[in-house]
């Protein structure tokens, strides 16, 4: 199969389009024909790579995908070949920069007929993430304030809809050029990180779905009242502490699962949720999306698509 190969910790050049073996699926996994495969932040991270990096190259990487069952295993039974499927990779494994990939069957989910591939792709870890943090580990309420940071970006995006969609008085972080964006998001309203002080500017807030991490997470104590919660996916920066103890300050799990995936394939088709701006880039230029994603300033998702 063709994929895009990462041969050594570094640039986007070290991304190389090229063959790799077919992938095989044991007996509870599928193989998947790929049609899209999402870019995500975490992508350039592990492409950078890190002094305890234990990665053997070449290395495949992509995190979540949508394509068609092209092989079953043995015990698998609730899908079949031709089904339309999206998911996202065990933790620890990924593989979808490529044609096909194998993944274990109760992991995924069937694609809605109304999403594109390019769409269940761009929604599957950011829908699985923002749910995660939202309403298993913030257990956002009804009437309650949140402040999300980097409402342009994939899992943000999808934040501010499901906060909306529970209840919540949404209030988001963005550049002057993304409100618009994001207010169609359901943002109640959007700070201009750039000439705003958001921790004037959204005191009081029950809960902060930090996205960005680094000073902002420091910074965003500020706003919380006594007893919030901080929930985080981007961390603060290293041998920092935490400065206050009346919050709580909490990683949401983000497993890898069917109920999950589903989840967000109800609120889809309740009108809670909508796909992100979308960008492709053919599979083989996954070099210049990780450009782009390296940016850190794009509004919506990347995809490749293959």
């Amino acid at each position: 199969m063709k994929a895009v190969l990462l041969t050594g910790h570094g640039g986007p050049e070290m991304l190389q389009y090229g063959d790799a073996p077919d992938p095989v699926a044991g007996p509870d996994e599928v193989v998947v024909d790929i049609y899209a495969a999402s870019v995500n932040a975490a992508d350039y991270k592990v492409r950078l790579g890190s002094h305890d990096s234990k990665l053997k190259f070449p290395h495949i990487l992509g995190r979540d995908f949508s394509g068609v069952v092209a092989e079953r295993g043995a015990e698998v039974k609730d899908l079949a070949v031709g089904d339309a499927v999206f998911g996202v990779c065990d933790a620890g494994i990924e593989g979808c920069y490529a044609e096909k990939v194998a993944i274990k069957a109760a992991i995924i989910a069937k694609k809605p007929e109304l999403l594109t591939h390019a769409q269940a792709a761009a929604m599957a870890l950011t829908s699985l993430t923002a749910i995660w943090a939202l309403e298993d580990t913030a257990k956002l309420k009804a009437g309650e304030t949140i402040l999300i940071h980097g409402g342009a970006g994939g899992v943000a995006g999808f934040a501010i809809q499901l906060a909306r969609h529970l209840g919540a008085r949404v209030i988001t972080t963005a550049s002057a050029s993304n409100h618009d964006y994001v207010r169609t998001l359901g943002a109640h309203r959007a700070i201009d990180y750039n000439t705003q002080d958001f921790t004037t500017a959204a005191a009081g807030c029950d809960v902060v779905f930090d996205t960005v991490g680094g000073e902002v997470q420091l910074r965003s104590y500020a706003v919380l009242r006594p007893g919030g919660r901080l929930v985080w996916i981007a961390p603060a920066p290293p041998g920092s502490t935490p400065p206050r103890t009346d919050v709580e300050v909490l990683r949401p799990l983000v497993a890898r699962d069917r109920a999950h995936l589903e989840r967000m394939v109800e609120l889809f088709n309740e009108g809670a949720v909508r796909p992100p701006a979308i960008h492709e880039y053919p599979l083989a230029d996954a070099a210049e999306a990780h450009r782009v994603s390296e940016g850190r300033h794009l509004q919506g998702k990347l995809v490749l698509m293959v």
